[in-house]
């Protein structure tokens, strides 16, 4: 289920608007910080490189079905 871009601004307009405007400061914080942390990390690979990665790890063997992942976890 993808969300279009208009949509989820709308629904940050929304939220935003359903904040109570004494938080609204925090909020505004809240997002600033949000959005320079992203900033400062590795940009996000896109679909093509997730995909590619992905590819390269199936065919080094380095992927394994689901029902191996918890496989020796168990605690005593």
């Amino acid at each position: 289920m993808s969300t279009e871009p208009k949509d989820v601004t709308a629904q940050l307009h929304a939220e935003i608007e359903d904040t109570p405007p004494r938080y609204r400061a925090l909020l505004l914080r809240l997002v600033q910080s949000f959005r320079t942390g992203v900033e400062e990390d590795a940009p996000w690979p896109t679909a093509e490189e997730s995909l590619r990665e992905g590819w390269a790890d199936v065919k080094a063997g380095r992927v394994h079905p689901i029902e191996e992942l918890w496989e020796g976890i168990d605690a005593d």
